[in-house]
């Protein structure tokens, strides 16, 4: 046994009888162990995982069902099993909003943003506190990818940012975000939808909607279920563009087209 599979034994609390690797996203990836007390986890390693620990925590504190941290070691992340994932139906579409309310009882007072820093692979995700949620996106979520984009793109995003306190509100309700909530980071196991891999920080809960809307088409019921405030579908496509435009700095060129769609719905 090499030293790595000794540390992820420690973590997860009994030995290794088999391990087999989770499809999923392109940047965490995870396996799913049985263990020789009959248990099955997931584990994952990465440089981030201790963040994701306290992430996971936080949803869990609020009530929002995420699977449990186990084990910890080194770089090494023990999570609870919350079953294999299938293809969201129209029950999905029911349980993911009920996955969420709970994230709207963040306490709020608290600024937007989160005590640390976040990264996926390469890309940092900067989450500097302020008080002014406009300002958070300006700085944290656009502007930041600028120096990575080509010229003519960076230069759209600029000037979205300068009118960016007229589309999206300067003090929305400070719920705790998922941050990246595509559909492969909800498991949906046939009865209950778990929420994994986050991203986690305080801010506008349209950033999870909008990030629902990336790779997936919910259903109308799934919008009205959250109860919106008005105007919620103008500001998807600023929302949607932090996620379009961290794909571009880590898979390439090919999701600049759906970055300059919302651009050009957002008038830019």
């Amino acid at each position: 046994m090499s030293t790595a599979e000794a540390k992820l034994a420690e973590s997860c609390g009994a030995q290794i009888v088999a391990r087999e690797p989770l499809a999923g996203g392109d940047i965490s990836g995870a396996s799913r162990i049985a263990l020789a007390d009959g248990r099955t986890v997931i584990a994952k390693r990465g440089p981030v995982v201790a963040r994701e620990a306290r992430m996971l925590a936080a949803i869990r504190t609020l009530g929002a069902p995420a699977p449990a941290v186990i084990g910890q070691a080194d770089d090494w992340l023990v999570l609870e099993d919350v079953g294999p994932s299938r293809p969201f139906d129209a029950r999905a579409w029911e349980e993911i909003p009920q996955a969420l309310e709970p994230l709207r009882s963040a306490d709020q007072d608290e600024t937007y943003g989160w005590p640390e820093d976040y990264a996926l692979r390469d890309v940092t995700v900067s989450n500097t506190r302020t008080t002014d949620w406009a300002a958070f996106w300006r700085d944290n979520r656009l502007l930041c990818h600028c120096p990575d984009l080509a010229p003519p793109l960076a230069r759209r995003v600029e000037a979205l940012t300068v009118k960016l306190a007229d589309i999206i509100p300067a003090r929305p309700p400070a719920a705790l975000v998922h941050g990246d909530l595509w559909g492969g980071n909800v498991v949906w196991n046939g009865e209950r939808a778990s929420l994994i891999d986050p991203c986690a920080y305080y801010g506008d809960r349209e950033v999870d909607v909008a990030a629902m809307t990336v790779f997936d088409t919910p259903p109308e019921a799934f919008f009205d279920r959250l109860e919106l405030s008005p105007g919620w579908r103008a500001r998807l496509p600023v929302y949607r563009l932090w996620m379009w435009l961290t794909h571009i700095r880590l898979f390439g060129e090919s999701y600049r087209p759906a970055a300059e769609a919302d651009l050009e719905l957002l008038g830019f």
